[in-house]
C-alpha cells in the first residue's frame, strides 16, 4: 500500500513539472505581441520575432519602418485586436499556428482597417524554447511588400473666397499676370533692361538677378520674376515692351479693392515655422497659405479648407486610405465694395478712419482705414525696401485703425445729452446760464478751466448746446448727472463690454480709473478726459436716436432673413426723437457745426468732434476731428469719419466735407 501511494506521488509531480515546464501557447505568446503592438513598442515587438525574420530584417530597420511609416501618416488611436478560439489551435504539419488579427487606426487620410493572418512558430534555444512571430510587411499593410515602401501625397484645397453683399469679390481666386523674362532675350544692354524692370516692378536689381541665377536657368526658359494685378493694363503693356520679358497667366489669389480694403480683408501670405509646429495637427504643410491679417486671418478656420491625404504603395500605386481635398467656405459680408471705395477715396493721403453702418439693421456697410497698403504686393512679392517703407511709416500704413480706440471729443454728447434726459437731471426746455470762453465749477479746480468754441448764446438750452457744441453746458451737465448715473448711462451704451464682432475690436472705455475726479467727470461729459471710443462702437451708439431708443449690434457677415439685433435699450423713444430732431439741426442750421458745406437733397444728422490729445491743459496738443452723420429721409447710411492731426486744418471742419461728399457720391 505505501508502495502504491509513492508510485501515485510520483506520477503527480511528473505531470506538475511536466506542465511547470511548458511554456506559453502560441495565442498566448501573440497576445502579449499584441499588446506590445498596442502600445507601439516595436524594440520589444522585435525581440519575439522568429530566427527567419530577424536574418530578413534588422532591429533598427524593424523599429525605424514602423516609426517612420507611423509618423509619416500621423497614426493614432492604434488597436490590433485578437479573438482567442475555444479550442487551443494545434500546429500544422510544418510547427506552425496561424491565427487571425484585426487592425484598426486613425491616419491623416482617415480610417484605416483590416484583417490579417500572423503565422508563428516554436523555435528552441538553450535557455527555452517558444512561439515566435514569422513577421513580413503585410503586417503594418496587407498591400506592403518586402521592398516596398509607404507613400503619403496631400490634396491642397481651393481656398474660400470672400465676397460683397452683392457678390462682388473681395478675396478671390483669380489669374493674374506673371511676369517673367527668358534671359537668352534680354539682348546687348541686359544690365539697362534688369534695371528697368526692377523700377517697374518695384524690386531690388539683386532679387531679379538672383532668380536669372538660379541653377535650371537656362536660354529659352521663363523664369518667374514677379506677379502684378489683372487690371494694370498700363503696367503690363511698359514691362512686355522689354527686351525678354514675357507675361504667363497664374492663379493667384488677388485682392480688387487693393489699398481701401487692405486693413478689412488683409492677405495671405507662406506659413512660418513658429505657425507650422503650432498649427501642425491642422493640415498644414511648410508650403502652405495661411491668413497673416484682417477677415484672412480672422476666417482663416473656414477659409482654408481641408487638405486631402492619399497613403500609397509606392510601387504598386496601390492605394491603402484616401481621402479628397475638402474646399474653403466662401464667406459673404454686409459690406457694400462701392460703400468701402468711395470712403477710401475721401480718407486717402489722410490718417484716419472710417466706419458705415446701416442704421435701420446694423449690416456694417464699410470698414476703411487710411494710410493703406497694397495686399496684393504682399501676395506677388514686395522688395525689403518697400516693405520697410511701410513699416517705417510714421503714419503707419500697416496699421488698422477702425478697431482701435480714440478720443471722441464732442462726438460724445448726443450721449451725455440722452443720458440727462432720461435720468431727468434735464428736460429740452431747461436753460443753462453760461457767461464767456471759459468756466471752471469753483476755486477749488485751480487754474483747470472748461473752455467752449462760441460765447454768442448766454441761455442755452440743450438744442443750442448740440449744435453750437457747447463744451462747458455739457462739463456742467455730466457733474449734474453725478458720476454713478453718468457711468451707468454710459455703460447702458456699450462701454466696457467686450463687443460681440466677428473682427476683434478695442472695447470702448470711460476712464482709466472711477470719475471721482470732478474735472474728469466735467472733461468726459463733452468726449475729453480718458474716454476712449472704437470708430465702431460710436457709430453702434447713433443707431440709437434712429430706432426709438434702442442700439443695434453691428454685424459684419451677411446672413439671410436676420432681424436687426437690439443691443442695448438704452433710452426712452421719446429722448432718442429729441436728439435726432437736435442733430439734423447740427447740420441744417447755419449755426451748426456741421452746417457747411450744404448738401443739397440729402437732409443728414449728425456731430463733430475734436478730440484733443495733451496730457496737461497748458500742453499744445495735436487734434483728431470727427463727424459723424447718418441721412434722415428713408435712413440707409451712417458714417462715422476721424481724420488725426487736424489742428491746423479747421479741425473737424476738415472732416465734414469728406463725410457729406461720401453722402453725395453713394445716395446719388
Amino acid at each position: 500500500m505505501k508502495k502504491l501511494f509513492t508510485t501515485v506521488l510520483l506520477l503527480t509531480l511528473l505531470v506538475i513539472i511536466s506542465a511547470c515546464n511548458k511554456g506559453p501557447t502560441a495565442e498566448e505568446r501573440f497576445s502579449e505581441y499584441i499588446a506590445l503592438w498596442n502600445d507601439e513598442k516595436f524594440s520589444e515587438m522585435y525581440d519575439r520575432l522568429s530566427a527567419t525574420t530577424k536574418e530578413s530584417v534588422s532591429k533598427d530597420e524593424f523599429v525605424e519602418r514602423y516609426e517612420v511609416i507611423y509618423e509619416a501618416i500621423s497614426a493614432s488611436e492604434l488597436k490590433v485586436t485578437y479573438e482567442k478560439a475555444e479550442e487551443e489551435v494545434e500546429p500544422d504539419d510544418n510547427g506552425q499556428v496561424k491565427l487571425p488579427f484585426s487592425l484598426s487606426m486613425e491616419s491623416v487620410a482617415g480610417p484605416i482597417s483590416f484583417d490579417q493572418e500572423v503565422t508563428l512558430i516554436e523555435e528552441e534555444t538553450e535557455e527555452d524554447k517558444n512561439w515566435n512571430v514569422n513577421w513580413t510587411p503585410a503586417m503594418i499593410f496587407p498591400q506592403l511588400k518586402e521592398g516596398e515602401d509607404v507613400r503619403v501625397t496631400s490634396g491642397q484645397p481651393v481656398r474660400g473666397q470672400i465676397f460683397d453683399r452683392n457678390e462682388q469679390g473681395l478675396a478671390v481666386n483669380g489669374t493674374v499676370n506673371e511676369i517673367g523674362v527668358d534671359p537668352g532675350k534680354l539682348g546687348e544692354n541686359e544690365a539697362d533692361t534688369i534695371q528697368k524692370l526692377a523700377q517697374l516692378l518695384q524690386l531690388e536689381v539683386e532679387e531679379i538677378e538672383s532668380k536669372l541665377n538660379q541653377s535650371w536657368v537656362k536660354d529659352g526658359v521663363f523664369v518667374p520674376i514677379k506677379k502684378i494685378s489683372p487690371d494694370n493694363r498700363e503696367l503690363l503693356e511698359k514691362l512686355i515692351a522689354l527686351p525678354g520679358v514675357q507675361k504667363q497667366n497664374s492663379q493667384s489669389r488677388y485682392y480688387p479693392l487693393g489699398e481701401a480694403g487692405a486693413h478689412l480683408i488683409g492677405y495671405t501670405g507662406s506659413i512660418t515655422a513658429e505657425q507650422l509646429e503650432e498649427l501642425k495637427d491642422k493640415g498644414y504643410s511648410s508650403s502652405s497659405k495661411i491668413g497673416k491679417a484682417g477677415l484672412e486671418q480672422v476666417y482663416e478656420d473656414r477659409l482654408k479648407g481641408e487638405v486631402g491625404f492619399k497613403i500609397f504603395i509606392e510601387q504598386s500605386q496601390e492605394v491603402i486610405a484616401e481621402k479628397a481635398p475638402v474646399d474653403g467656405e466662401n464667406v459673404t459680408l454686409t459690406i457694400d465694395l462701392n460703400t468701402q471705395k468711395t470712403i477710401y477715396e475721401q480718407l486717402k493721403g489722410d490718417a484716419g478712419t472710417a466706419v458705415a453702418l446701416h442704421p435701420k439693421t446694423g449690416e456694417t456697410l464699410a470698414m476703411v482705414s487710411s494710410p493703406a497698403y497694397d495686399p496684393n504686393e504682399f501676395v506677388f512679392g514686395m522688395s525689403g525696401t518697400k516693405y520697410d517703407e511701410l513699416a517705417n511709416n510714421p503714419l503707419q500704413p500697416l496699421r488698422a485703425r477702425f478697431n482701435k480706440t480714440f478720443s471722441p471729443g464732442s462726438a460724445i454728447k448726443p450721449l451725455t445729452a440722452a443720458i440727462g434726459l432720461k435720468t431727468e437731471t434735464i428736460t429740452p426746455a431747461d436753460v443753462k446760464t453760461i457767461k464767456g470762453k471759459t468756466w471752471k465749477k469753483d476755486s477749488s479746480w485751480g487754474n483747470y478751466f472748461v473752455t467752449r468754441v462760441s460765447s454768442d448764446v448766454e441761455q442755452v438750452n440743450l438744442h443750442d448746446a448740440l449744435i453750437y457744441s457747447d463744451n462747458i453746458y455739457f462739463a456742467q451737465l455730466a457733474l449734474d448727472i453725478g458720476k454713478e448715473k453718468f457711468t451707468e448711462g454710459m455703460q447702458q451704451f456699450g462701454f466696457g463690454e467686450e463687443i460681440d464682432y466677428v473682427f476683434p475690436t478695442e472695447k470702448s472705455t470711460i476712464a482709466n480709473e472711477d470719475l471721482s475726479s470732478e474735472q474728469l467727470l466735467a472733461d468726459s461729459g463733452f468726449g475729453q478726459g480718458q474716454v476712449q471710443m472704437s470708430p465702431l462702437h460710436l457709430a453702434a451708439t447713433y443707431t440709437t436716436f434712429l430706432n426709438e431708443g434702442s442700439m443695434l449690434k453691428p454685424y459684419l457677415e451677411k446672413k439671410d432673413n436676420v432681424e436687426p439685433i437690439n443691443w442695448h435699450a438704452v433710452v426712452p423713444s421719446v429722448t432718442a426723437s429729441t436728439i435726432l430732431d437736435d442733430l439734423k439741426q447740427v447740420v441744417e442750421n447755419p449755426n451748426g457745426t456741421a452746417n457747411d458745406p450744404k448738401l443739397p437733397g440729402i437732409a443728414l444728422a449728425g456731430k463733430t468732434g475734436t478730440a484733443e490729445l495733451k496730457q496737461t491743459k497748458e500742453e499744445d496738443g495735436k487734434e483728431n476731428g470727427w463727424f459723424v452723420a447718418v441721412n434722415t429721409d428713408d435712413p440707409s447710411l451712417l458714417i462715422a469719419m476721424m481724420v488725426e492731426d487736424v489742428k491746423d486744418r479747421r479741425g473737424s471742419h476738415y472732416v465734414v466735407p469728406k463725410v457729406k461728399t461720401s453722402f453725395e457720391q453713394l445716395m446719388q
